[in-house]
């Protein structure tokens, strides 16, 4: 699969004999390199995926639910440019906090929040839950594809845990120095490589499922 491009043009679906293009509705840098090897690896030369174009802005995430935010996402891009979209969204869910921050992960200590405001806000509501079971928590993603017919693809992937008592690693960006997955022979995902968190982790198993939909349809 060829990796993210330029952008341009208006083509949507595969070419006489070539992949089928599709948008990427996400322009984090981090999300867009975790999607394009995992794709890689699952549609090989099958997909092309491109870059969200510079003048389309982002999109308000107002749904309830992460797949809600996720088609809000893709169709946006769809009608912008005419093209299929991809799209995800993704939640942390703690036990001990209730399913929190679930939908709100990215934006759990503030609106403007880093990566690293987020993960101290975990932390600081955490520091007296005791481990390891007081601590289980999951990452769910879903993946969505939209075409311009109106139709979509939708996949999931959940992967269990718990929250480490301090960060880990220095790989990975969001929650994944605090992110212990089970399967992971103890590391957080910010102690993997993107290979072997790509094999294991909640986003490869929605985007893998979500390209062998992709396919089944092409």
């Amino acid at each position: 699969m060829s990796g993210a491009g330029n952008g341009n043009g208006n083509q949507s679906g595969p070419t006489e004999g070539g992949p089928l293009r599709l948008i990427l509705a996400t322009a984090n840098p981090d999300k867009v390199k975790e999607i394009v090897a995992i794709m890689t690896a699952t549609a090989g030369n099958a997909v092309e995926l491109r870059p969200r174009p510079a003048d389309v802005s982002d999109v308000e995430e107002t749904g309830e639910t992460l797949e809600e935010n996720a088609r809000l996402k893709a169709y946006a891009l769809v009608n912008a440019t005419g093209m299929a979209a991809l799209a995800d969204d993704t939640g942390l869910e703690v036990d001990a906090l209730l399913g929190a921050p679930g939908v709100h992960s990215a934006r759990f200590a503030g609106e403007k929040a880093t990566y690293d405001d987020n993960v101290e806000k975990l932390l600081s509501e955490m520091a007296s839950v005791p481990g390891p079971d007081g601590r289980r928590a999951r990452f769910r993603t879903v993946a969505l594809a939209c075409f311009p017919d109106g139709h979509d693809i939708v996949a999931h992937g959940v992967v269990e845990g718990i929250i480490a008592t301090e960060r880990r690693g220095g790989g990975g960006f969001g929650y994944d120095p605090v992110f212990i997955p089970d399967g992971g022979d103890g590391r957080t995902y910010a102690e993997m490589s993107l290979t072997e968190k790509g094999a294991l982790s909640h986003r490869g198993k929605a985007f893998r499922a979500l390209a062998t939909g992709i396919l089944s349809r092409s």
